[in-house]
């Protein structure tokens, strides 16, 4: 399999983006069987999706997700 080289903008933008699916994912918790309705509805913080737009503007990828999941499935092949 091929190795991606990314740019450090890139590079960034996909760190950004993990950062966010991991902030998500805690918002979202590990109790996905209880009923959704009986907690509070998950936020996430403001500053977490900024920098992964900033990132992603940056690296010249805002408005081309299939490059950007091109680019983060060949860094990061397990998402």
């Amino acid at each position: 399999m091929p190795t991606a080289v990314l740019t450090d903008r890139e590079r960034t933008a996909v760190q950004a983006y993990l950062r966010l699916l991991h902030t998500v994912r805690a918002a979202f918790g590990d109790d996905a069987d209880g009923p959704p309705y009986g907690r509070r509805p998950p936020v996430v913080p403001p500053a977490v999706l900024a920098e992964a737009e900033r990132a992603l503007a940056d690296a010249g990828l805002a408005g081309n997700e299939e490059e950007f999941f091109r680019l983060l499935h060949s860094w990061f092949p397990d998402r």
